[in-house]
């Protein structure tokens, strides 16, 4: 199960069922679902180190979102995926209605399955720069600061390093940090939204770890957002191998010959696009409570 690549929960929680017993049950982790318009949201709690170890993630809260295709459908679509984002996120912000957040966009702009972060930075509203200087029209706002990362390749900077050093400037109460991640099934990809609340370590989709973002690491909570651009190609060819039944299959070999190699849908430019748009909206109803999409999209204008 931990050969195969994925950065879910869900999917760490179903590679789990699959290759137990019936017999066997999963310790250490509560799971349920719920069913909100034409949306299926997964609750995945690992409450202990058995439960981490069953499913080789951090204890913690995962709230997986499956939705239809959203990019060539009507406004009416993402902005309901948007409140959905900004009702699940609100539930693991445990800090005050005017408690200061810093939105991090991880990721590669020049790579377009990585861009979802940065992209989504466009639909977040920031205000720690106009409480600051405009007061009387925005003291009752929450102050909100964004940063786009970059990569280490361009900056010679780790995305944490450089975070931290932002953190201990603006001092948020917590940080959103939102990132790609890797899916172990091309019907999840840019259909699915993960928010954790256990922290993030960028890369570690693609096999590149990088330094964790994480209460640990950074001194606050850490809230980690994503959306799966990209299927491991091995555990892609795998998975289909089982599926049509083959028999006698050597997973290790398999998953070796395709170390390195990924897929992603030949739309991963509009994908990318509209899930960024609701990634943003979806962080900017959580963070100002008292504003709606067109509010926000108001000002962003």
């Amino acid at each position: 199960m931990a050969s195969r690549r994925t950065d879910l929960a869900l999917e760490a929680k179903e590679l789990w069922e699959e290759s137990a017993q019936e017999t066997t049950k999963l310790h250490g982790v509560l799971a349920r679902e719920e069913q909100v318009g034409n949306c299926s949201i997964t609750h995945v709690e690992i409450l202990d180190a058995e439960g981490e170890k069953a499913l080789g993630k951090p204890k913690g809260n995962y709230v997986t979102l499956e939705m239809e295709e959203l990019c060539n459908r009507g406004r009416s679509d993402y902005v309901q995926a948007a409140e959905l984002v900004a009702e699940q996120l609100g539930k693991l912000l445990s800090i005050p209605k005017q408690g200061p957040v810093l939105v991090a966009g991880l990721g590669n702009r020049d790579i377009t399955p990585d861009v979802i972060g940065p992209k989504t930075l466009e639909s977040v509203l920031v205000t720690r720069h106009l409480i600051e200087t405009v007061p009387e029209h925005f003291g009752s706002f929450r102050p909100v600061s964004a940063i786009a990362t970059g990569v280490m390749g361009d900056t010679g900077v780790e995305s944490g390093e450089l975070i931290r050093a932002v953190v201990n400037a603006v001092k948020p109460a917590c940080i959103i940090a939102v990132d790609a991640l890797a899916s172990r099934s091309t019907g999840r990809l840019f259909h699915t939204i993960q928010i954790t609340d256990t922290g993030i370590v960028p890369g570690s989709g693609v096999g590149n770890h990088r330094m964790a973002l994480t209460k640990d690491s950074m001194g606050i909570p850490v809230i980690a957002i994503g959306v799966p651009t990209v299927v491991d190609a091995a555990t892609l060819c795998l998975d289909l191998l089982e599926k049509t039944g083959q028999k006698g299959l050597d997973p290790e070999s398999i998953l070796n010959m395709g170390s390195g190699m990924f897929v992603t849908p030949r739309d991963v430019d509009s994908f990318g696009q509209t899930m960024s748009k609701v990634l943003g909206l979806g962080i900017s109803l959580a963070l100002h409570v008292d504003l709606s999409v067109e509010d926000v999209e108001m000002f962003l204008s």
